[in-house]
């Protein structure tokens, strides 16, 4: 099988059909954040970087090669309630028609497109271009994060069934007071504050003790690869904020595995 990965940033596409049990025979990976590239790398070294998605054209670009399957979760920015919602007035939303363009022109057995919860207009809109309505799936299922997500895909698949898994189970050391994380994002690297955490649900805290009421601290880069679902120290090899900004960029692994799963 050959996969063609848009947005791939580290590579959580290629854990995930390695969890499922599928080994590309070749994977094409269009990125440009240099550090993600090199963390895909460190770990997949047969991953084969293509760049920009506006430079990827159809056969050139694949040496003659069928893509099979074609993967991707265009930036969300544009989409996000969590943002300005400009929608697909918003350059980074508008990269969601490179992903419609080499559908089109590649031509894959199968695909699956991951984004952020969103309008109705917005969501109807990318339904209508894929040809398939999306299924909302929440990481908690599979791991100790709440963390919303539409999933398009011509792959046949039931829902996760729920795995139990609690914020205690993945934590190196120090006490919460939730079951389940609030959503990892990109900024999480900035750490965050009683404030935010208690009024505005954001950025997931860990206490030192279990009263809540002492000192506080950000996940770690681990915890945070356990809340994503991600193998222990996968990010490892460059900065500490560079790891949490692609793991709040990257896919909840176990989800995309168990959908890429319905392949075989």
């Amino acid at each position: 099988m050959n996969v063609l990965s848009l947005f791939d940033g580290m590579a959580c596409g290629r854990i995930a059909l390695d969890r499922c049990g599928i080994t590309p025979r070749r994977y094409f990976a269009s990125e440009i954040d240099k550090y993600a590239m090199q963390i895909a790398k460190k770990n997949w070294p047969d991953i084969v970087h293509i760049g920009d998605v506006q430079d990827v054209m159809w056969p050139e670009t694949f040496e003659g090669e069928q893509i099979d399957l074609l993967i991707g979760g265009s930036p969300c920015q544009g989409f996000s309630f969590a943002g300005k919602q400009l929608n697909f007035d918003d350059p980074r939303s508008k990269l969601f028609f490179e992903y419609v363009r080499l559908l089109k022109e590649t031509r894959p057995r199968w695909f699956l497109l991951e984004n952020v919860r969103m309008k109705q207009q917005s969501q109807d809109i990318i339904s209508e271009m894929l040809g398939v309505h999306p299924v909302a799936i929440n990481s908690s299922l599979v791991s100790a994060q709440n963390r919303y997500r539409l999933y398009w895909t011509n792959i046949p698949f039931l829902l996760p069934m729920d795995k139990g898994l609690v914020m205690q189970d993945i934590l190196e050391h120090g006490y919460v007071d939730r079951d389940k994380s609030h959503c990892l994002d990109a900024n999480y690297w900035k750490g965050g504050n009683l404030k935010q955490y208690f009024e505005k649900h954001r950025r997931q805290l860990v206490f030192d003790n279990d009263s809540c009421c002492g000192l506080y601290r950000k996940l770690t880069p681990i915890e945070c690869e356990r809340l994503q679902t991600v193998p222990d120290n996968y990010t490892e090899g460059v900065s500490n904020s560079q790891r949490y900004r692609m793991l709040g960029n990257g896919w909840t692994v176990d989800v995309v595995a168990h959908i890429l799963a319905g392949i075989k």
